[in-house]
């Protein structure tokens, strides 16, 4: 039950920091959140755990902190304000992986003792990297995409849990098999990939039911655009 509990915990630390990056930050926050998030769950899902019984790996709250970043830009500051988050997002994940490539490529001295463990991190980066890059493009537009077509229908502030929960449920399967796809194919045994798949979006869907409240008083805020 460690993980599991250590789990929640930081599922709240997590909401938590962005709620007050946001408050005291506003809207800029979001923007410096959504490029962090995408870089730090790109470092987070090298590490496998176990977790409710079965394979998962790490990452999958911050980067639902990520899909939670466009919801609340959508629901506040419109639709155009969420395509250019998710754009930066795709653009440190392009700088992070290319700077580290050079980072590995150098030589290293003598008495260096990194060298080694950031091959075993960002060594496998490029191909986490491109299932990222692939999984997340496709899956926040249709996010943002299914937002604004949920808030159409939908326009009622509280009806907000159906906008925000039906838009990333939908996205997040569909980030969820390609990311998995491209990652770990081949990489994992197939019975091992389809837990990892089948983990990975059961956590994302916890995660999307644990933000429902944070997304609602992020909502409330009175903050500087």
């Amino acid at each position: 039950m460690f993980n599991e509990v250590l789990w929640f915990v930081f599922a709240l630390i997590n909401f938590s920091l962005l709620l007050i990056i946001y408050r005291f930050s506003g809207k800029a926050g979001l923007f410096v959140w959504l490029g962090f998030s995408t870089v730090v769950a790109n470092l987070q899902v090298v590490k496998t755990i176990e977790l409710f019984g079965l394979t998962a790996t790490l990452g999958n709250i911050m980067y639902g902190t990520a899909f939670f970043v466009t919801d609340l830009l959508n629901e506040k500051y419109g639709k155009d304000e969420a395509r250019k988050a998710v754009w930066l997002g795709f653009f440190t994940l392009i700088a992070m992986t290319i700077i580290m490539q050079f980072v590995l490529a150098f030589e290293p001295a003598s008495i260096d003792f990194a060298q080694e463990s950031l091959e075993t991190i960002f060594g496998l980066l490029p191909r986490i990297a491109l299932g990222s890059l692939l999984a997340y493009m496709i899956s926040q537009h249709l996010d943002v995409y299914l937002f604004s077509l949920l808030k159409k229908k939908f326009p009622h502030p509280s009806q907000l849990w159906i906008r925000n929960n039906g838009s990333t449920m939908v996205s997040q399967f569909v980030d969820t098999l390609v990311f998995t796809l491209i990652a770990f194919i081949g990489f994992y045994p197939l019975s091992e990939w389809i837990q990892i798949f089948i983990t990975t979006y059961f956590i994302k869907m916890i995660v999307a039911i644990i933000d429902t409240p944070f997304i609602y008083l992020a909502r409330s805020f009175k903050v500087k655009s």
